[in-house]
């Protein structure tokens, strides 16, 4: 049995678990090494049953806790090349450390075969493919404007999908942020908004994914309530009912969400 759940997620910071058989992986360190370990600990993970440390990109939210940590911590941290050499040109990356780039390749990492795929994003990117010793599978894409097919390769099929819905677009539009950075958020390298994402986990479905998580939902233009009746409404008209042919979980901004099984 594997398992997965973000310590936090959230446009202020993003991390995620998968684990099986009492050891893990993290996926980012957006928030303090403080926060992290703390969170793992109500866990019950100890730092010394990870396996390593997959990283989505360069952004603060996904990795403003890592120096600290790998200061203290002999991790292997694997990402794409691009996001690898600006974290090392920023001394995030001690010389002792096995950073691996991982650019559409796949790795044996503990006992997960784990496969990148770029994402589209205003600087180079990754979402993940991970498979469990059982064969089963999960995905998680986050920070990308558009589902390109490369993105839509890598989803489909697997058992529980944990995919961006960042944003509502009436809510964005009309919001307080500046003209700039609307235009940014809702370009094809920017982030997902709870309509697209709600047609991305239908499609999906079709192609047997059962489980979600809604990752990285923005503080100002979105909340758990507005993205799941969104999703819920999608299904619904499409004759899908919610919790019963289907689980959809809101991941939370400052604390641990329930583990999810795939």
């Amino acid at each position: 049995m594997a398992l997965f759940t973000t310590l936090y997620s959230g446009s202020s910071g993003n991390c995620a678990v998968v684990q099986q058989g009492g050891r893990y992986l993290l996926i980012d360190m957006g928030k303090s090494c403080r926060t992290t370990l703390r969170a793992l600990s109500s866990l019950g993970l100890a730092v010394a049953d990870c396996d390593g440390v997959l990283i989505t990109h360069e952004h603060a939210d996904h990795v403003s806790g890592l120096d600290t940590f790998l200061k203290h911590y002999s991790v292997p941290v694997f990402g794409c090349a691009d996001t690898l050499d600006m974290l090392d040109s920023r001394g995030v990356l001690p010389p002792a450390i096995d950073a691996v780039a991982m650019d559409g390749r796949t790795e044996d990492i503990g006992g997960f075969q784990v496969t990148s795929f770029p994402t589209s994003h205003d600087v180079p990117c990754c979402g993940y493919r991970i498979q469990a010793a059982d064969g089963h599978t999960m995905a998680l894409a986050t920070d990308l404007g558009i589902l390109t097919p490369v993105v839509e390769q890598h989803l489909a099929g697997c058992s529980l999908v944990a995919l961006e819905a960042n944003y509502d677009a009436f809510s964005l539009h009309g919001g307080p942020y500046p003209y700039y950075l609307k235009v940014r958020i809702a370009s094809d390298r920017g982030h997902l908004d709870n309509r697209a994402c709600a047609a991305a986990i239908l499609d999906l479905i079709q192609d047997g994914c059962r489980k979600f998580a809604l990752c990285h939902l923005s503080q100002t233009n979105n909340s758990p309530e507005l993205a799941l009746t969104t999703v819920y409404n999608v299904l619904l008209a499409a004759g899908i009912q919610p919790g019963r042919d289907v689980q959809i979980q809101a991941q939370a901004r400052n604390e641990v969400s329930p583990w999810l099984e795939f």
